[in-house]
């Protein structure tokens, strides 16, 4: 039997109170956090293999670790729900079924950095998530979990939620810093990292609501158990987001070592009405594709960072045999090209020209050029902005041209 770490009280009614949550074990990883030191716990949490969840996959502990020694002043925790990747939908999930879990690792997590003020970065079209976690947040503080003195432990943590307005930069942690300060959402230069200089000038700690969920039960049963359910690089499980053409879309927790093979196949019914697959996006949209040949590859970050592409945030997009490449890159291709902030010029020219491009294509106006120039121009621009934005909308911009580059050359017009 599996197990469901994250998603084992999705199925029960009220999952989402306090009451349910501490009726199934909730809060118990932190009374164990809150008899150990900072230090230790942060050790813990290096020992279980955590990665980021959000798209990075950056070891979290090692992360933790990066907060200046012996800083005096305020430390951040912030959490990142804005959840905008194209693909993605675990964190609402998690946001709508169990907070609580949210809130009991945010408490773990900022006690180990020396956090005393925590924010939670929400994407604003989450209304129904937004309202469920605020209740929970309500009901923390009312059973003295969160506020001062928490568990007569001696330590102090207000937690304030924070809505974004819909900008897809603002999933990048400085973008979502500045977006949080009050500034327009654009992203930040590093170093230095958020870990020294965050958020209003202070050491801050950015991550993911799926990441953080798992740090009481890496409390309650311990590193070496978490360890052991995944690889020898990363631990636990993990929430995959399943779409697309397949019998049943949804989200799936299952440990990272899964195979995107069996996730599809045997998890989510595989393909309906007898069609073929033909490709597969493994990581959200900023993934690079792969073909249906190319999908016995294990679900976690250093498998799929193998076959040349990322886990990124987990979204699975699969397609069968009807769909057109061409058209599906432009679509992804109108995203990037909407969705940069327009701070860096590599970035904001070249997604619109992209996008131009490969909207000829498919209205099968093309040049035969234009293939290659989307080429040229994406790794012209890949490594030379701010932030990873343009890195990841490369991956799709080579990826489907090179893997299926006889579809966009059977719509351009011969000479």
């Amino acid at each position: 039997m599996r197990e469901r770490l994250l998603t084992g009280n999705f199925h029960l009614p009220q999952s989402h109170t306090l009451r349910v949550y501490r009726e199934t074990g909730g809060y118990a990883g932190l009374e164990k956090a809150f008899a150990l030191p900072p230090a230790a716990i942060t050790e813990e949490v290096k020992k279980s293999n955590l990665r980021g969840l959000g798209g990075a996959g950056f070891p979290t502990g090692i992360k933790w670790g990066f907060i200046p020694k012996g800083h005096q002043g305020p430390i951040y925790l912030v959490i990142n729900a804005d959840e905008g990747e194209p693909g993605t939908f675990k964190d609402r999930y998690l946001l709508e079924k169990d907070p609580h879990s949210l809130i009991e690792g945010m408490i773990i997590s900022a006690y180990a950095i020396g956090a005393h003020v925590a924010f939670i970065y929400v994407r604003g079209e989450y209304v129904r998530p937004w309202r469920i976690l605020r209740q929970a947040v309500e009901e923390a503080y009312a059973a003295g979990f969160l506020g001062r003195n928490i568990l007569g432990s001696g330590f102090d943590l207000d937690v304030v939620i924070h809505r974004g307005a819909g900008a897809y930069i603002c999933g990048e942690e400085t973008g979502l810093i500045s977006s949080l300060e009050g500034k327009k959402g654009w992203p930040k230069l590093k170093p230095p990292f958020p870990a020294v200089r965050g958020a209003f000038g202070a050491p801050t700690i950015v991550n993911n609501v799926e990441t953080i969920c798992h740090v009481p039960h890496i409390m309650r049963r311990g590193a070496e158990w978490f360890a052991g359910l995944g690889t020898n690089t990363q631990g636990g499980t993990r929430m995959y987001s399943v779409s697309g053409h397949v019998v049943r879309p949804g989200v799936y927790e299952l440990p990272v070592s899964v195979t995107l093979r069996t996730l599809i196949y045997e998890h989510a019914g595989g393909l309906p009405n007898g069609r073929g697959l033909k490709a597969v996006v493994p990581g959200g949209s900023s993934a690079a594709i792969l073909r249906a040949g190319e999908i016995d590859v294990t679900m976690d970050v250093d498998g799929l960072k193998n076959a040349g592409t990322m886990a990124g945030s987990a979204g699975v997009i699969v397609m069968d045999d009807t769909v057109s490449i061409p058209e599906a890159l432009m679509v992804v291709a109108r995203f990037y090209a909407h969705e940069s902030c327009g701070q860096c010029t590599p970035c904001r020219e070249s997604t619109g020209w992209i996008f131009k491009m490969a909207k000829r294509i498919v209205e099968g106006k093309g040049r035969k050029e234009d293939l290659d120039t989307i080429l040229d121009v994406a790794r012209r621009g890949a490594g030379t902005t701010i932030c990873a934005f343009y890195d990841g909308a490369v991956g799709p911009y080579i990826s489907y041209i090179e893997k299926f580059r006889e579809e966009f050359e059977a719509l351009i017009p011969r000479a």
